[in-house]
């Protein structure tokens, strides 16, 4: 298996105000720590920038709300026009993954069938995947460390969310994908991504059957929904791509007691899975577990051993 590390996971917001709100959501419930902001200035306006966002730190997984700013706020601007596509609640824009050789994960994907794309003058910093070869899910293959990225120093250290903050947060557990089907799943992760299938269980509380699938240091956990009536189903059909974030914490009745006492609802079961409710988390479903999945790896970054 050729294992991509995770980089980083982003989402889009309406509009810059609302990202600032919620990288203080951010900041406030999770500990996040912000690594670097991408601002605009008159200068790189002049370059063409046309978003605003902020690279957050969640122990070793890096968290990014963008918004459409200045040219981006253009009808006309490609950039904004998809970030507004993807402010709705409840869709986020996808994953980037880590290689060290960017001709050679090109190779590896155009040997698969997939078409990478890339923006003119970044080929040599990153490809896409479009999210229709993917369940939904836009894949960034990314080359070249991320500025200011704690991660790849000798002393990085991410256990202070799990030790200290009260979430205690130990990592990310998997990122969930809304699928029709746990075979269509299969199809696309394991037979054509060549990502091992390393788990599998039914989600009672999203009505879901699951199988899970290794990226590297991440894993997609596909989720199937077993009625045509419920939210995952319609994330499915209506949506598509990441469903949920689920972080396994230390204590889940820690975790819960530390969530409402910052006035939040939690859904789900609080001995078990639980998530806050997303209109109170800008609209994206994040869970949290004190529980650990047979097969799944453990809870790390290989951030610093990119494929190829």
């Amino acid at each position: 298996m050729i294992g991509f590390p995770l980089a980083h996971i982003s989402w889009a917001l309406p509009d810059n105000a609302t990202r600032k709100a919620c990288d203080a959501f951010l900041a406030d419930v999770f500990g996040a720590r912000v690594i670097y902001e991408v601002l605009l200035t008159p200068e790189v306006e002049k370059m063409g920038l046309d978003r605003e966002e902020t690279l957050m730190l969640v122990g070793n997984t890096i968290l990014i709300s963008i918004a459409p700013v200045g040219p981006g706020e253009r009808p006309e601007s490609a950039i904004g026009t998809m970030l507004r596509k993807h402010a709705r609640p409840g869709m986020w824009i996808g994953i980037a993954l880590a290689v060290a050789n960017l001709e050679a994960a090109r190779d590896w994907a155009r040997a698969r069938g997939l078409t990478p794309k890339s923006h003119a003058g970044m080929e040599q910093r990153y490809f896409l995947v479009d999210k229709r070869e993917a369940l939904g899910v836009r894949l960034e293959f990314l080359c070249g460390a991320l500025r200011d990225d704690p991660r790849l120093q000798a002393d990085w250290r991410p256990e202070w969310w799990r030790n200290e903050h009260p979430l205690g947060i130990e990592g990310l557990q998997s990122i969930g994908v809304a699928t029709p089907s746990v075979a269509l799943a299969r199809e696309v992760y394991a037979r054509r991504f060549g990502w091992p299938e390393i788990s599998t269980r039914r989600l009672p509380g999203d009505d879901a059957d699951c199988a899970s699938f290794l990226l590297g240091d991440s894993v997609i956990e596909a989720m199937a929904p077993l009625s045509a009536a419920s939210p995952l189903a319609v994330h499915s059909r209506d949506i598509t791509g990441i469903y949920c974030l689920t972080f396994k914490v230390r204590s889940a009745a820690a975790a819960a007691a530390y969530l409402r006492g910052k006035g939040f609802e939690l859904q789900g079961d609080l001995a078990g899975r639980f998530a806050i409710r997303p209109e109170q988390a800008f609209g994206r479903l994040l869970y949290f577990t004190e529980h650990a999945i047979a097969g799944h790896p453990p809870l790390r970054s290989l951030i610093t051993t990119p494929a190829f």
